[in-house]
């Protein structure tokens, strides 16, 4: 039957939507406690809640370059391309960003200096929530329109919800700030996660023949689908990681995150819904 199979035969659904169900659920209330403490699911980064950005070329080391701008909010330094570094620093009043300022030109004055206010911030964060919602809407929205059936539908948007979840948790345990960029790869995640368990299940209902044969088939497809996309998405990680290019770094990784649970809710958690819809329903499997 090829090298990629899945019996799923051996598997009753509960156990298939187990592991899905249970990240979902301590993924949620992670987020959730982390919306109450800092005001957004996951930390917000320089876009979202204002401050200074400030990109210097130079050979200072992190430990030098904390030393210097002691008296400051300084927090992160980051890597940035040919030798530079990126400051980050809280969001300061005018007095204070005008002795940053000085501060920075004394000794790098070929820096770059971008500063983000807070009401910008809150506006960017108020954009990007809607248009997540939006797209998370239109989708579920389609979903119901192209299967006009309940349970399949439900098992689709639940998958891509899921999918969406658990990254966000992993980018907070892995550090990764909520920024424009990671924001349009969480968006281009509820486009993959719909797209790969709209396969699966247009095959497991539209097609004939026998259950397991049909998610076998859809499984073969899904999975080398998947695999090339990653195969991609790594290799613009270990470019981005090498050329030090923060904003694609951080888009690989959250895509490269989406991409292994999207085949965990895709072939457990949706798999495992649909078995049971169709196990269950009158004349489901043929």
């Amino acid at each position: 039957m090829g090298f990629f199979t899945y019996d799923i035969s051996k598997y009753p659904p509960a156990h298939m939507v187990a592991l899905p169900i249970v990240l979902l659920g301590l993924s949620l209330i992670f987020l959730s406690f982390n919306t109450l403490t800092t005001g957004l699911p996951v930390d917000p980064g320089i876009d979202f809640a204002g401050g200074v950005g400030v990109t210097v070329f130079t050979p200072d080391s992190k430990e030098g370059i904390e030393e210097y701008f002691a008296g400051f909010p300084l927090l992160s330094v980051g890597e940035s391309i040919n030798d530079g570094k990126y400051l980050v620093f809280e969001q300061l009043d005018e007095e204070q960003f005008r002795a940053l300022t000085a501060r920075i030109e004394e000794r790098y004055p070929d820096a770059g200096i971008d500063q983000i206010g807070e009401t910008f911030g809150k506006t960017l964060q108020s954009q990007a929530l809607l248009a997540l919602l939006f797209s998370f809407a239109g989708m579920s929205v389609v979903v119901f329109v192209a299967f006009r059936t309940v349970i399949p539908s439900i098992a689709v948007v639940l998958s891509a919800f899921s999918d969406i979840v658990i990254t966000a948790a992993f980018m907070n345990v892995l550090g990764i700030s909520l920024t424009l960029g990671t924001t349009a790869a969480l968006l281009m995640l509820i486009g993959y996660s719909v797209d790969s368990d709209i396969l699966l299940t247009s095959k497991l209902l539209k097609r004939k023949g026998k259950l397991d044969e049909k998610l076998e088939g859809a499984f073969r497809t899904g999975v080398i689908m998947t695999t090339t996309t990653l195969t991609a998405v790594a290799a613009m990680f270990v470019v981005s990681s090498i050329g030090q290019i923060i904003i694609i770094r951080d888009i690989s990784v959250v895509l490269l995150i989406g991409l292994v649970v999207d085949l965990m809710n895709t072939w457990m958690l949706n798999s495992g819904l649909l078995k049971w819809y169709l196990t269950a329903s009158k004349g489901g499997v043929k």
